[in-house]
């Protein structure tokens, strides 16, 4: 016949045993044989409790109330054309957003919350603003472009969930609140950030409002995936790590955060390109080089405010660059300088869109947002 398997004893039934345990271990009476039994039944039940207390931790946070976001909003600095536009783009993107992303009541639950809780946490949705704008410049219906906005969302979110793990930035704070490894755990944010990734293929590939071809949406998945991956921000993202205490010159600071910031936002106007199937190479180029430029102001804003920006306002932490001894656009240029090289690299943008009638604005107005904003 069989033998029973034992059940788990509860946390206060294993915790007792334990300090039972030890109280007769302590007397000192114990054989040697009975002493090696009393250990390893007392390494069962400390596992038994610390299980049951990682498992209530768990289940604290997943049922605990997303915590508020913080009460700031970057579309407050921004002239009311462009504030308009903004909040009718992040309003559309949201609401895509809200679709693709499984329902909390989905298993696994905690993933699921996890994943909501990082994408729709916030954010200046600047990636996919770009992509609507892009295609509202080039005559394109914006409402067409809902799957190409979500997808180069998730990328993002994804990389700010990968980018604050204690391996990589080692972040506590982000848009207001906690990262998610500190709301949830690390391996949740792992596969959180695993999970979005390949959601922005899924939407890319599923979506059914964009109305193109087969050859034209397997464009956008090549240039999603090339700007996502080691020659695009993966690839950035490793050379920043490298360069930590590192010295670097103008030249390899540009070439770093070309591809760690910079490649996301040129894949946001290609994909924004493509949905409208455009096909006049030079404006093409011309789009592509502004947002070269506008990817590059964007980082070197970045660098300045975390010199002169605070951490409230920023809604990260102030000051990591410098502590994690960062070669930036200040450390390199000093802060005058680099002020200098975002509005030289905002000219050139502007300069890139000369020539295109006023449906292109939404453009202009975003790259005066990004060199002049305050978070």
């Amino acid at each position: 016949m069989p033998r029973k398997k034992a059940s788990t004893p509860s946390f206060e039934e294993a915790l007792n045993e334990l300090e039972s345990l030890v109280e007769t271990m302590e007397q000192g009476d114990l054989t040697l044989e009975e002493s090696l039994k009393s250990f390893e039944r007392g390494v069962v039940l400390t596992r038994t409790c610390q299980q049951a207390l990682k498992n209530a931790e768990q289940k604290s946070r997943s049922s605990a109330p997303t915590p508020p976001m913080p009460n700031w909003n970057p579309l407050m600095q921004t002239n009311p054309e462009l504030q308009a536009f903004l909040k009718r783009c992040q309003n559309q993107v949201e609401n895509a957003l809200d679709h693709w992303l499984p329902a909390t009541t989905i298993i696994p639950e905690q993933l699921h919350a996890a994943m909501r809780y990082t994408t729709l946490g916030g954010g200046k949705r600047v990636r996919p603003v770009l992509v609507y704008a892009t295609s509202k410049a080039l005559g394109g219906d914006t409402r067409q472009l809902d799957g190409a906005a979500c997808a180069v969302e998730l990328i993002h979110a994804y990389s700010l969930v990968h980018d604050d793990l204690p391996a990589m930035d080692d972040d506590d704070l982000r848009r207001g609140r906690p990262t998610c490894h500190k709301q949830y755990d690390e391996a949740t944010a792992i596969l959180v950030g695993d999970a979005l990734q390949t959601l922005a293929f899924q939407v890319l590939c599923k979506d059914k409002t964009m109305a193109i071809n087969a050859k034209t949406r397997l464009e956008m998945i090549q240039t999603l995936a090339t700007a996502s991956g080691s020659r695009g921000m993966a690839g950035g993202q490793a050379l920043d790590l490298a360069a930590e205490g590192e010295a670097l010159n103008l030249a390899e600071l540009e070439n770093l955060h070309i591809h760690k910031t910079g490649a996301l936002i040129r894949a946001s106007v290609r994909l924004g390109t493509l949905a409208t199937e455009h096909d006049d190479g030079k404006l093409v180029q011309k789009l592509d080089h502004y947002a070269k430029c506008i990817g590059l102001a964007f980082q070197v804003r970045d660098d300045i405010l975390d010199i002169e920006g605070n951490t409230e306002t920023l809604g990260k932490t102030q000051g990591k660059d410098q502590a994690q001894l960062k070669s930036t656009y200040p450390a390199l240029l000093g802060l005058q300088g680099a002020r200098d090289t975002a509005k030289q690299l905002l000219t050139e943008a502007l300069d890139s869109l000369g020539g295109m009638d006023k449906k292109a604005d939404p453009l202009r107005w975003i790259a005066n947002y990004i060199v002049g904003r305050s978070y």
